[in-house]
């Protein structure tokens, strides 16, 4: 059974309605809202963590940013303590050991079975040991959550080999090789990674969809993206992380769950999802459908808009959209944030460049489209 990570705020909670409508400039409720978010983005990374490949790292580079974020989540609570109560510090420190129970929970169950097992005659424990100390042996668990050096299972390392993580690599290589635009069908793979490109026009076909459970897109300069027609079918992705992304276009789709956008630069970002979280961006302007408010952390010159009909209407996406909602949790006064702003209609890009420029034809290049969009000079 799934372990849902419970945050034991009785007083807040029972007052949901009216914390609402609080002033935001409080501290306390600026970092509660702020440890929610946290802690639901890092449950999610944990809940991802089923779908992601043993091999080739994913899986334990996963695991590595979900202990980051909850030692550093952790130093966070430390250093509020000025104006947090002792009791909220409790409660805080409660639902962070709920969560390094529910990761220590799903990685065992990647750990593999051994094969062969000896039983003693009795399964009774030596005499003067109790029983607990025995099953607490047998368990790996987190005793620091601030420390770094939480423990992981080694095991996970070693899965068994698989064929999902090396298809991926050979379609990302292969993005090299093609001219034109490059359309690669992900056709076999369980997930979309790219990475390490410059110049290139990708296009992914709806037959990427079988590839959706979760995607990346890592150190890409001057690129353009789009991942619309994989995701317009009734296949989202699970979740999405881009980073170290520079003077490109990403057409990130439909993300059913968080997208995390990490180190982009002078770029443009076109996506649907129910929660975007932002750091060390810088120049980034973001068309977005997202259903909780976006989260910014440690940028500068973002730009807000909502999503260009023409994906609105493809991805078939409905419900409230929050895109103008943007929090910045480095950012505490009473005055708007200066670290982003809503994009102005006359500097947005119209409708007729998004269908006849970005989906347009064969004669465009990368640098043409870039061009049309306003990231590179004309």
């Amino acid at each position: 059974m799934e372990t849902q990570v419970f945050i034991p705020f009785s007083p807040l909670k029972s007052h949901s309605d009216a914390m609402a409508q609080r002033n935001m400039s409080d501290p306390k409720e600026r970092f509660f809202r702020y440890f929610q978010a946290e802690i639901t983005a890092i449950q999610g990374q944990i809940d991802d963590l089923a779908t992601m490949s043993p091999v080739g790292g994913e899986r334990q580079d996963c695991v590595d940013t979900i202990l980051a974020g909850i030692s550093r989540l952790s130093n966070e609570v430390m250093d509020a303590g000025d104006y947090i109560p002792a009791y909220d510090q409790r409660t805080y420190a409660q639902a962070m050991k709920a969560l390094t129970d529910k990761l220590n929970e799903t990685m065992a169950m990647f750990a593999p079975k051994s094969r062969f097992q000896f039983k003693s005659k009795s399964s009774k424990p030596a005499s003067g040991t109790d029983q607990t100390q025995v099953d607490s042996r047998q368990r790996t668990s987190f005793s620091n959550v601030g420390s770094k050096y939480l423990p992981v299972l080694d095991a996970a390392k070693r899965d068994a080999a698989g064929t999902a993580a090396e298809i991926a690599k050979s379609y990302n290589e292969e993005l090299e090789h093609q001219s034109g635009v490059r359309k690669p069908s992900f056709s076999n793979a369980k997930s979309i990674s790219i990475y390490d490109h410059s110049g290139l026009h990708i296009m992914l076909p709806s037959t990427a969809s079988r590839a959706t459970s979760s995607g990346s897109l890592t150190n890409l300069e001057r690129c353009v993206v789009d991942m619309t027609a994989p995701t317009s079918a009734g296949t989202p992705f699970a979740g999405l992380a881009l980073k170290n992304i520079n003077q490109s276009l990403i057409i990130a789709g439909h993300v059913a769950g968080p997208i995390y956008i990490t180190g982009l630069r002078n770029s443009i970002v076109v996506v649907a999802a129910r929660q975007v979280r932002i750091h060390e961006c810088e120049n980034v302007d973001l068309y977005l459908h997202c259903s909780s408010h976006p989260i910014i952390e440690d940028c500068s010159g973002m730009r807000f808009a909502p999503l260009p009909e023409l994906y609105a209407t493809k991805l078939e996406i409905k419900g409230e959209n929050q895109w103008d909602q943007v929090d910045d949790f480095k950012w505490l006064k009473n005055e708007p944030s200066p670290n982003w702003s809503v994009l102005s209609e006359e500097k947005r890009i119209p409708e007729d460049v998004w269908k006849n420029a970005v989906c347009g034809g064969p004669s465009l290049s990368t640098v043409d489209i870039l061009r049309k969009v306003g990231i590179l000079d004309s």
